[in-house]
């Protein structure tokens, strides 16, 4: 007798289909593949043109699954973007988010009306759902090939800025399908969007900083669903008020993950495997909405429509942007190339599809071919594209890694710090580097654990494990000290000196104070000290007495 239950087999082929997904992203990073060409051809071949095991006919299901993707993806984009990269790139990214992406829409929605036999509405439709870069892809890019923190800054912000443009134009352009809007409406839609959008994840953001940092909610494991929670949360309140959700929850990430020291590393790892797990069954989703015997009617106008936007709406974007912004020209042409299209612009192509728009399977078609090029063409050069144009980067960026490891019912918490071997910190004595307000406990060097003393050296490679009083911005305090901006200066013998001139005294903890006077002008002599408390350990410890009998 057997007993199965309507669940079972949906259960075994989305377990059996996300390992498949994740064994493949293994594959695609070892042939140096942008994953989501292997995601999309599962998806493609487990739907009804392959295999049949999947039917996704109704594509509303797969409007759903990709804002819900979407929410997760942009969320974690803000959680991961640091603050010194936002403020860095600031301008550039936000133009480039902004402007850039309204100048790609309309390129390629011009190009497209000119060159295909489309109406004016489909072609620029098929603008608006391409003009945004895909941050997954990017972010997987920076890994393969490390940049210069200002071209990796510009890019990270623009990737993950960029999308509620797209989505705010795409959704807009449905609109003028459905109710032909005036110029005030469109006015009135994008300031509603973008300044609601803001504002909510702003305010939203502040509220869950307090509450995450405030509010002793019990276990740590439960930090990254209140944080997942207030996710939806951001979305929701935005978009039931008509402005940008998208928008909304990555602000709220933006201030989530620079205000919450104390669980970040939690809720940032809790949310980066979220992200990963959504862009795989993402694609997935969206491969088996595809039926290959269609793709080859769209090879010719997807060709055009990827030669426009890579090689005249992309570079126009970012020139018109960045070139008052001083940038060198292998920046702007480097810039230019990496513009590459992933889960966005695939969602967003379902959403014509979704409302009944007449052209909405050619658009989707269209739009999924382009994203192939994209990430066949771009994806597998990029690496190539930056050391011809002498923009690798060999060096290490000199970042410390700090991050909080909260200790449950105590007023303490461990801080890691990942020492790079360019930070001042490496091949100093512990006691030359007092960390301030803390302990080094423990240091962690190639898999071995030390317990230092005061003349351990560091290395580069350590993790040092720092103990401390928990305190607003513990971990900001610790990267200072480990990158050399502490108040404290360096002589030429490599002794702490304090502003004055005058030489600190130190040990393993922050917390040394000078020693007291003696009464001698010259101060005391530590190596006469030295040999008579040598003496006295020997002399009670029992040594001396051995030594005296043998």
């Amino acid at each position: 007798m057997s007993v199965q239950l309507p669940a079972d087999w949906w259960i075994l082929l989305i377990a059996s289909l996300l390992v498949a997904g994740v064994l493949a992203a293994a594959f695609a990073t070892r042939v140096r593949l942008p994953g989501l060409l292997l995601f999309l051809a599962l998806g493609m071949l487990v739907a009804d043109d392959g295999l049949g095991l999947v039917s996704l006919a109704d594509p509303r299901i797969a409007q759903i699954g990709g804002t819900v993707a979407l929410l997760l993806i942009l969320y974690e984009g803000g959680l991961t973007t640091k603050p010194g990269d936002l403020k860095q790139a600031a301008l550039p990214g936000s133009l480039l988010a902004t402007v850039g992406v309204l100048i790609t829409a309309a390129v390629v929605g011009g190009g497209t009306y000119l060159l295909l036999d489309v109406e004016p509405l489909t072609a620029f439709l098929i603008g608006a759902v391409v003009a945004s870069t895909d941050a997954a892809a990017v972010f997987a890019m920076l890994r393969r090939a490390p940049l210069p923190r200002k071209m990796a800054s510009l890019l990270e912000v623009e990737s993950g800025a960029n999308d509620p443009i797209a989505i705010m134009l795409t959704i807009g352009l449905l609109e003028t399908w459905r109710a032909n809007p005036g110029a005030g409406d469109w006015v009135t839609f994008a300031l509603v969007q973008l300044l609601g959008g803001a504002i909510i994840g702003a305010a939203l953001g502040v509220a869950a900083s307090w509450l995450l940092m405030r509010v002793n909610l019990g276990p740590a494991g439960v930090y990254p669903v209140a944080a997942l929670g207030i996710a939806g949360l951001a979305y929701g309140t935005a978009a039931a008020v008509g402005a940008s959700g998208f928008l909304a929850v990555y602000v709220t990430g933006l201030f989530v993950g620079a205000r919450v020291p104390l669980h970040r590393r939690g809720i940032r790892t809790f949310h980066q495997g979220l992200s990963s797990t959504a862009e795989v069954g993402l694609f997935l989703m969206l491969g088996m909405l595809v039926f290959p015997t269609q793709l080859p009617s769209v090879i010719g106008p997807g060709l055009v429509v990827s030669a426009i936007l890579v090689l005249l709406a992309r570079p126009i974007a970012v020139l018109l942007c960045l070139i008052w912004l001083r940038y060198r020209w292998q920046e702007l042409a480097f810039t230019s190339w990496v513009g590459l299209r992933g889960a966005v612009p695939i969602v967003l192509a379902t959403f014509p599809l979704a409302a009944g728009y007449p052209e909405g399977q050619f658009i989707f078609n269209m739009v999924f071919f382009v994203v192939l090029v994209s990430a066949a063409v771009q994806g597998s050069t990029i690496s190539a594209v930056a050391g011809w144009l002498g923009l690798r980067d060999k060096r290490p960026h000199g970042v410390a890694v700090a991050e909080e490891i909260p200790i449950s019912d105590i007023n303490t918490e461990l801080i890691e710090v990942h020492v790079t071997e360019d930070l001042p910190i490496v091949g100093r004595q512990l006691v030359e580097i007092p960390p301030p307000h803390g302990l080094i406990t423990t240091i962690v060097r190639r898999r071995r654990t030390l317990i230092p003393t005061p003349r351990t050296r560091v290395r580069s490679g350590d993790l040092i494990i720092v103990a401390t009083a928990r305190r607003p911005h513990a971990s900001r305090t610790i990267t200072a000290w480990a990158r050399g901006e502490t108040a404290t200066t360096k002589d030429q013998l490599g002794r702490d000196r304090q502003p004055d001139g005058s030489a600190a005294d130190g040990g393993v903890s922050g917390t040394a104070e000078r020693p007291p006077p003696t009464g001698r002008p010259d101060g005391p002599r530590p190596g006469r000290r030295r040999r008579w408390r040598s003496w006295w350990t020997r002399r009670f410890s029992g040594r001396e007495t051995r030594r005296s009998r043998g």
